[in-house]
């Protein structure tokens, strides 16, 4: 399965056919379906995967990808993205004579952060300083912002988008562990349509807010705001989905161990989106009060 994200979709590690059923991936000679490797105890979270062990990976070239690489990745890139969204909210101020001033900075940052983001997304190999660099940019943006709407829209809503986005973690990972989510090539598709789609929409939106006057297309406000906030929560949740089947497949087919710095990216930039999202939903929602 290719994921949806652009970030862990350069692997093509995973396959559903069209309708859904999976397509067998190669093994090396001498394993077979469904067998347990050695060093597979009842609680590894490798057992059951039809992928080679630690010692013909190894062989093949490379130390592999396990879960604790990713998560270790991800725990520093969303723990830079927190650090710099701390520091920018002590650092910057958003009182009335300097808010002008921490929006051009969240602005500038936001489009640094795109720019890495792009870099990344373009190469072949993930590179842990671009990824950092990406993460500690999109944390200053994410400041500001966060600390703006604190301070004079909506006080205290950023904790509740924080507790939202976790929640939504929490949520999938369960749903998609229990496979009570089923991550098909039709369910990626359909992801990824219905993301172009949002995207499209959301631009078209700045740009009439900005050169058309008014309120553009009405998604910054009122109950049209709200469910398109909650449209945006629901995709990134199939994002996340999708991201955890494609962690999985990699662990499985014995990726080499750098790529889990694709992963960790991968699921910043899906979690990042969800408390956006959220803190846009939350905002709107004090305000109908």
């Amino acid at each position: 399965m290719r994921s949806s994200n652009p970030i862990l979709s350069r692997r093509g590690a995973g396959r559903v056919d069209a309708e859904g059923k999976e397509v067998a991936r190669p093994r090396p000679v001498g394993l077979s379906v469904g067998a347990r490797r050695p060093g597979d105890g009842p609680g590894s979270p490798y057992a059951g995967f039809d992928a080679p062990g630690p010692a013909e990976r190894a062989t093949a070239g490379g130390t592999p990808m396990t879960l604790d690489d990713v998560v270790v990745r991800t725990a520093a890139t969303l723990g830079t993205v927190a650090l710099a969204a701390v520091l920018s909210w002590i650092l910057l101020p958003v009182d009335r004579t300097g808010v002008a001033r921490s929006y051009a900075v969240a602005v500038g940052c936001a489009l640094v952060a795109f720019v890495l983001a792009l870099v990344q997304t373009s190469r072949r190999t993930p590179s842990p300083p671009l990824i950092i660099g990406y993460a500690a940019f999109e944390g200053v943006f994410v400041g500001v912002l966060s600390d703006v709407t604190s301070t004079y829209i909506a006080p205290g809503v950023v904790v509740q988008a924080v507790l939202g986005t976790l929640t939504v973690f929490a949520g999938v990972l369960i749903a998609y562990r229990m496979r009570w989510i089923r991550v098909t090539a039709r369910f990626a598709g359909f992801v990824l349509a219905a993301a172009t789609g949002f995207v499209l929409l959301t631009v078209a939106d700045l740009l009439l807010s900005a050169f058309g006057g008014g309120h553009g297309l009405g998604f910054g406000s009122g109950g049209l705001g709200i469910a398109f906030g909650v449209a945006g929560i629901v995709l990134g949740a199939c994002f996340l989905a999708l991201d955890f089947r494609q962690v999985e497949d990699a662990v499985a087919d014995g990726a080499p161990r750098e790529e889990a710095w694709l992963a960790a990216f991968g699921l910043t930039l899906t979690l990042v989106w969800i408390y956006l999202e959220a803190l846009r939903v939350l905002t709107l929602l004090r305000g109908e009060d």
